[in-house]
């Protein structure tokens, strides 16, 4: 006797694919939503501990509502931090500030361990922030770690200084950043400008190429036929 499970079995598939369908579109925007709050509460909780007891939200919570109104606030520290900066940045634009930061400066430079780190984070701050110079701004491939194979990478800039000088001279070199899955460390690479293969992929793609193991393409994009 032969038992016929085609409704079930097309049933049960039915209700697989919506599922891993449920999940395509549920995961994005939950772990989106949920880093999002995440990085506001460590700001806030990094932020909030300088502000003054009368100042915190929950006391100006309790002056407008009454001390019995209890609702959380997250994004206070946030607000704080960027109007802070913004006041930060327009003093140091002006005369006297320029001068308090020169100042500033010149005492760190005086702490052999603190002047290293500080001088580290600036300059990584000037080069991401710079509006003069774009950094990894396009992507590439290259062979690594071996002939035959191939990495993606991210077009630094051009080597400067003593490694511009150290390295083999006649030949144009290009810095390349190789991230490693899942995007928690990478490497750091001088290859010469004519073994680069260069990209029409946007960092943010290359980026969710290299975090998903290879599994999230860009959208192909057909080049466009010369009439």
């Amino acid at each position: 006797m032969t038992v016929n499970t085609g409704p079930k079995r097309g049933f049960l598939a039915g209700l697989r694919t919506s599922f891993l369908t449920g999940l395509v579109v549920v995961l994005p925007v939950g772990l989106t939503l949920w880093l999002t709050w995440s990085a506001i509460g460590w700001l806030d909780g990094w932020i909030l501990p300088l502000i003054p007891a009368a100042y915190q939200p929950e006391a100006i919570v309790h002056r407008i509502f009454g001390p019995e109104a209890t609702f959380p606030l997250r994004g206070v520290g946030v607000a704080v931090f960027l109007v802070f900066t913004v006041i930060i940045g327009w003093m140091a634009r002006g005369l006297i500030g320029r001068s308090l930061v020169r100042q500033a400066e010149a005492l760190v430079d005086r702490v052999p361990v603190v002047r290293s780190v500080y001088g580290g984070f600036k300059q990584i701050a000037e080069t991401v922030f710079s509006q003069k110079e774009k950094s990894f701004d396009r992507t590439c491939l290259i062979r690594f770690p071996q002939e035959g194979t191939w990495a993606v990478g991210l077009v630094a800039s051009k080597p400067r200084g003593e490694i511009a000088m150290k390295l083999p001279q006649g030949e144009e070199m290009i810095a390349v950043f190789v991230a490693l899955t899942p995007l928690t460390s990478g490497m750091l690479l001088y290859v010469p400008a004519a073994d680069v293969v260069m990209l029409d992929m946007k960092p943010d793609e290359a980026a969710k190429l290299i975090v998903s193991g290879g599994l999230v393409y860009p959208a192909h994009k057909e080049p466009l036929l010369a009439k």
